[in-house]
């Protein structure tokens, strides 16, 4: 998904930001409910982008599932092709 963003400067903020995730990332962004329990979102690029990661402490490994725009009621909004993904 991220290199599916064309724009350089967005996709280097993007990387960035998901390596802060590296510390404490239980502690960063919101908890996901419904369909995407157990997730977390964490805004990136001026609150456009949402970062979707899931922490795994056993392992010490945040595994970051999806990337892309906040767009409510659209079908390319980031938690709806989540929720498409998950169900496949």
């Amino acid at each position: 998904m991220l290199a599916t963003i064309q724009d350089r400067r967005e996709q280097e903020k993007l990387s960035e930001r998901i390596d802060q995730l590296k510390v404490e990332p239980e502690k960063q962004g919101k908890a996901l409910v419904d369909n995407l329990s157990g997730f977390r979102s964490v805004r990136a690029v001026g609150q456009r982008y949402r970062i979707v990661y899931k922490v795994e402490p056993a392992q010490i490994l945040v595994l970051v599932v999806g990337i892309g725009r906040r767009k409510d009621g659209d079908k390319k909004d980031i938690y709806t092709l989540l929720q498409k993904l998950l169900e496949e």
